[in-house]
């Protein structure tokens, strides 16, 4: 099968003389030399003040709740990975939903304001598919309010938003370096942030509250990046203008080849996009389903993502619908896109979508499989 992503592992050398590093010095975990490597490297590339790297996106979020002291509730999206809502809920915070804007699939700036609850104290957004949020409407809400801003970036390494990292809005953004992932660590994550304090909180939190050999200085878990993740982190950065460009060159493929016939996510005013995904959305949960089956007949294994709408999750009840949202979601498949996808596949993509979801011609430009 065909899937929706493979993970880009880079050259095998290089992977290896860090490994051959690491046989020599021992040095496995506990920010070693490569995981500071990495740090610096990334801050630099992605033009952020500070990051911090742990062991996934998971935890990502986990943290920085815990490091901003949110308690009560916190407004967030329907629309993402479960682990938007879940981390919330595992930390004790009531996800209360909001609805998405129809074009963007991002949080609805609109929708926020309806949902606050006297104990809200915090908006967690996701950037769908790398697609940024609308933030200074989100940012606008929460000064009114109060309230913090996290931003589930894991969709959004080397996404830009009007000249600059999208990662800087908001108190923190968050980062999944899962093998899936357009840059990956194996299993990994980060947190951005333009604030120093917030920064040595989360460090120290991710280190059990551990400042140094006698000194604990609070309460901690163990979130820490090891050695052998950061030397695929590194060994996957030196090619990451090479991942960016050809997943350009994929989507615009389908871009250009689908844009008359499925709905695509609209980009935001300003995005500078890293294609990290495509979804698409047929006109119904029916043609959604035809359209998956054709692929699957064909070896290509497209993703439901998301589904289903986190609004509709027995244990996030009670919640009040979110009509966007669900709809969306019974209609939304993302196609393969990663370094490497053949021609070939991709004119399968695209033709098998095209005879299954409408009787229309193929346009030439297609060529033949």
């Amino acid at each position: 099968m065909i899937n929706v992503t493979q993970s880009y592992m880079g050259n095998p050398e290089k992977f290896k003389s860090y490994v051959d590093g690491l046989y020599r010095s021992r040095w496995l975990t506990n920010r070693g030399p490569l995981c500071c490597e990495l740090e610096e490297r990334l801050k630099d590339y992605l033009g952020v003040r500070n990051i911090v790297l742990v062991s996934n996106g998971t935890l990502a979020l986990q943290l920085a709740y815990r490091a901003m002291g949110i308690e009560g509730s916190a407004v967030t999206t329907p629309f993402s990975f479960v682990a938007t809502s879940s981390t919330l809920a595992w930390e004790g915070i009531t996800p209360v939903f909001a609805d998405i804007d129809p074009a963007t699939w991002n949080l609805a700036p609109q929708s926020i304001e309806a949902a606050l609850r006297e104990d809200t104290q915090a908006i967690v957004a996701t950037h769908v598919f790398g697609n940024p949020c609308a933030t200074e409407a989100i940012d606008k809400v929460a000064r009114k309010h109060s309230l913090k801003v996290i931003y589930d970036g894991a969709h959004a390494f080397a996404t830009g938003y009007r000249g600059e990292s999208v990662l800087n809005h908001g108190h923190a953004s968050t980062l999944s370096f899962h093998a899936t992932k357009l840059f990956h660590t194996i299993e990994g994550g980060a947190i951005v942030t333009n604030d120093d304090d917030l920064a040595e909180r989360i460090r120290l939190m991710s280190n059990f509250g551990i400042a140094d050999y006698e000194t604990i200085e609070g309460v901690g878990i163990n979130a820490k990046l090891n050695e052998f993740c950061a030397a695929m982190g590194l060994t996957v950065l030196d090619d990451i203008d090479s991942i960016l460009a050809q997943r350009e060159e994929i989507a615009d493929f389908y871009q250009r080849t689908l844009c008359d016939h499925v709905q695509l996510q609209s980009p935001t005013d300003g995005a500078q996009l890293n294609h990290s995904y495509f979804p698409i959305a047929l006109p119904d949960h029916a043609s959604m389903l035809a359209a998956r089956a054709a692929l699957q007949e064909q070896g290509i294994n497209p993703r439901r993502y998301f589904y289903p709408s986190l609004d509709t999750l027995a244990y996030l009840q009670p919640q009040a619908i979110q009509p966007v949202s669900r709809d969306l979601a019974e209609r939304v498949l993302c196609l393969p896109i990663y370094p490497g996808l053949s021609k070939e596949v991709q004119r399968t993509v695209a033709t098998t979508l095209l005879r299954s979801h409408a009787p229309v011609s193929v346009p030439s430009f297609i060529g033949a499989r």
